[in-house]
């Protein structure tokens, strides 16, 4: 396989690597442009223009010459690979309706949800990882570095070492001469665990699996997915988009969400295009309960039979983003306690494992 083509398949598997930011800014300012009445060209030239991005500037370039050469905005933005489904749909239900300035104010506000909806998942988990990664770094420097220089002083004294003073005193040793080959093997085993448990489009329903079975990340990471498949299904439908081309665009746009929820949005869309109606798909899938609690399920097959279900999915997405936020607060307060129990945990442990050959010096000495 040549560069070029190894680059372009890392561009397939992170469509969005380095670029996102300036791709939500590229959407905030196409929608002030063309509201202002600048044509589509103009307006796609002059934000080129700001790009700092070197991919990106190629991308927009590349959007700009399509609809030079007769292609409408949606098909343009469509051909970038970049863009989600659903921003697609709305800009070509915009174009083909004549509310494309509308439309794109849509995306924009979509855009700044799923924005607020990834900070707040972030915020959540980075105080933890942060902990643990900082932790892991000390634990291996003082293993590496320190323990080595403890075990020559122990195996001159003439005293019986406690068991968890050998464990410490062999891994010091073992790291001592070979911890240049063993660190980087054991970071870079770590980075591929976390990679295919965690990333790997195929195998990371594995890593979120692990997550669902923690208290507090299992709810907040579905209010999370509830708000954003309410949210993104009533934008879709409020703007006019058919019941199936809206199921369809929220699928080709969720390669964030969990797997269990994927596998019901297709159930739901293939139902839908056989004629079926929510209350019956829902009813039909075993494992909805799982997914949703009883009274979203209600609420959203009310809303169907009284015809307001865009208008009342986005008020469950209102509720349920309120509810992260409370929840997020809450994990974060609980997180803090249980971080410092591990470090002190670990701290306990290397110093026990230093002090109590001393205590048995002291003895000695008496």
């Amino acid at each position: 396989m040549s560069k070029k083509q190894k680059k372009e398949e890392k561009k397939m598997l992170f469509p969005n690597f380095g670029i996102r930011k300036e791709k939500e800014s590229f959407i905030e300012n196409l929608t002030m442009l063309l509201s202002s009445g600048l044509n589509t060209t103009s307006t796609i030239r002059s934000i080129e223009e700001e790009i700092k991005s070197k991919r990106l500037k190629k991308i927009v370039r590349k959007i700009s010459d399509d609809i030079e050469e007769g292609f409408p905005l949606w098909k343009a933005l469509n051909n970038s690979k970049i863009f989600d489904e659903s921003n697609i749909a709305l800009i070509k239900v915009g174009e083909e309706s004549g509310r494309l300035s509308e439309n794109l104010k849509i995306v924009s506000k979509q855009t700044q949800k799923n924005k607020g909806f990834r900070s707040k998942l972030k915020s959540a988990l980075m105080y933890p990882i942060f902990v643990l990664v900082l932790a892991s770094v000390i634990g291996i420097g003082i293993a590496w570095f320190i323990l080595p220089n403890l075990a020559k002083i122990f195996n001159n004294m003439d005293i019986e070492l406690p068991a968890i003073t050998k464990f410490m005193i062999n891994l010091g040793v073992f790291l001592g001469n070979y911890g240049i080959y063993v660190v980087p093997a054991l970071i870079l085993v770590i980075i591929l665990i976390f990679y295919f448990v965690f990333v790997y489009k195929k195998t990371k329903h594995i890593g979120q699996a692990i997550t669902l079975s923690i208290p507090g990340i299992k709810k907040l990471l579905k209010e999370l997915e509830i708000a954003r498949f309410t949210y993104l299904l009533g934008i879709l439908l409020d703007a006019g988009i058919p019941v199936s081309n809206a199921l369809d665009s929220l699928i080709s746009s969720s390669s964030s969400s969990l797997h269990r929820y994927q596998k019901f949005y297709k159930h739901l869309k293939a139902d839908i295009e056989n004629g079926l109606s929510f209350q019956k798909s829902i009813n039909t899938y075993k494992k909805i309960d799982m997914l949703f609690p009883r009274s979203v399920q209600q609420m959203i097959v009310a809303a169907e039979q009284s015809g307001k279900l865009s208008e009342i999915l986005l008020k469950i997405s209102d509720s349920y983003s309120e509810k992260v936020d409370s929840t997020t607060k809450n994990l974060m307060t609980a997180l803090e306690p249980i971080m410092l129990i591990i470090v002190w945990l670990a701290v306990v442990f290397i110093a026990l494992s230093i002090i109590l050959p001393i205590y048995s010096l002291v003895g000695n000495f008496n």
